[in-house]
């Protein structure tokens, strides 16, 4: 077993096993763990939580991998993904819930999905969310899957496959007079997830029991839960996935006015133009706000390299530079020498922990601060403010070449992150 990348390894087995004439040939190729492991260790060839972290060579040729036994991987080209609904773009109902006052609790560490889910059950979030009482933990941990088949869509149709006795891990299952549960729990915000953290453990279990089974996907980042509940309307479809219903659910108080935003418009002084010719800091590629967020909580616990915020937060490596050069763009977020290590490794600034250790609404109101602290931010948002329509993205390309943020082939992708980081400021006033 060498020391290559994930992406490094896949290009060679591709390779060795002529791969994608074989999935184009027969529709699928059957890999055994070993034959991984040659390359790399399989635990870290196979298992990617959301489909922005697939090596790029698998991407590139529309390859994904699930398991059928523990000791074997089914290469086709599905599609296993499901996205989630973009929380800028929706208006999931939110609730404040009462945190109890427990010494042992502090909404600004929870940092663990097991934490998470521990206050999801204290706070009775789950019971209202399932609109049912007295959720009792009863499983949890790896698994196996028992014997089951099912279809599964391709990017060429569909596929029939087998699972023997694969493993699966559940993060938590609940008992109630009505159902049994199973939920799934992530402490960090993805565009999307793996329908298989869903679908294993379901034909698990709907071969155990008689109660209907409610599946719940929960995801608690920036003091505020977002909660899933799917079906799958077929047994043996893991495509037939469907989205029942979404809440959310905070732990302080969320309520932030136009008028809010328009005090801090009013407040921040304008500090650049972001001109690159003076700039030491690369123009945000990062598309997403509420994973630099995300980062900036995980941060706080840890300071990283990229190769471990890229296996953190799903990203691949340039994404994680995009996210760190987002927060350091806000002052947020630098890189200093670990000298235990000789890395370079990211960290929270000052200023990122004076941020972190506020509360939501504070939070969320310096952090547009420190957007509007840049000239680009500071023009649209008071165009937006008055007009109540987000600017068209050639408005933002011709910003951008006025401020000389960027190279021309660069405009049109970062001009989506302007756009992007926008929709989130107007968006909190309708959380």
């Amino acid at each position: 077993m060498t020391n290559l990348s994930t992406n490094d390894a896949w290009k060679k087995i591709i390779e060795k096993y002529d791969i994608v004439n074989k999935i184009k040939k027969e529709g699928q190729f059957r890999i055994l763990s070993k034959q991984i492991k040659e390359f790399r260790e399989p635990r870290l060839m196979s298992k990617w939580d959301s489909s922005e972290s697939l090596p790029k060579v698998l991407k590139k040729n529309k390859i994904n991998i699930l398991p059928d036994s523990r000791s074997s991987y089914i290469l086709s080209d599905f599609q296993l993904y499901e996205s989630f609904p973009n929380s800028t773009e929706q208006n999931a109902k939110m609730q404040k819930v009462q945190v109890p006052d427990f010494e042992t609790i502090d909404i600004n560490h929870i940092t663990t999905e097991s934490n998470a889910i521990n206050l999801l059950v204290l706070t009775n979030i789950l019971d209202d969310f399932l609109e049912v009482n007295n959720n009792v933990q009863t499983f949890s941990g790896r698994m196996g899957t028992g014997e089951f088949n099912f279809r599964v869509n391709t990017y060429s149709g569909k596929q029939e496959l087998f699972v023997k006795n694969a493993q699966c891990e559940i993060d938590a299952g609940f008992e109630n007079k009505e159902s049994v549960v199973i939920l799934e729990a992530k402490n960090i915000v993805y565009p999307d997830f793996h329908i298989r953290q869903l679908y294993y453990p379901y034909r698990l279990w709907k071969k155990r029991i008689n109660k209907p089974i409610r599946l719940v996907f929960s995801v608690y980042s920036n003091k505020i839960y977002r909660l899933f509940e799917y079906e799958f309307e077929s047994l043996k479809d893991y495509s037939s996935i469907k989205l029942v219903k979404e809440k959310k659910y905070s732990l302080e108080d969320t309520n932030i006015t136009r008028e809010d935003l328009l005090e801090v418009y009013h407040k921040t002084e304008v500090k650049t133009d972001d001109n690159m010719n003076f700039s030491n800091v690369p123009f945000i590629q990062a598309d997403t706000f509420e994973r630099i967020i995300s980062l900036l909580e995980q941060l706080h616990e840890n300071s990283m390299t990229t190769e471990e915020v890229a296996d953190l937060m799903q990203f691949r490596e340039r994404q994680s530079d995009y996210y760190f050069n987002a927060g350091k763009y806000l002052g947020l977020f630098e890189k200093v020498k670990d000298y235990n290590t000789g890395s370079m490794v990211m960290k929270l600034t000052k200023l990122g922990e004076e941020v972190f250790n506020l509360n939501y609404k504070d939070r969320q109101l310096k952090l547009v601060n420190l957007i509007l602290e840049h000239k680009i931010f500071h023009e649209l948002f008071i165009k937006v403010y008055k007009t109540r329509k987000l600017p068209p993205k050639e408005l933002i390309e011709q910003k951008m070449r006025l401020y000389n943020v960027c190279n021309e082939p660069q405009i049109n992708r970062r001009a989506g992150s302007v756009l992007s980081w926008l929709k989130w400021i107007f968006h909190l006033p309708r959380i």
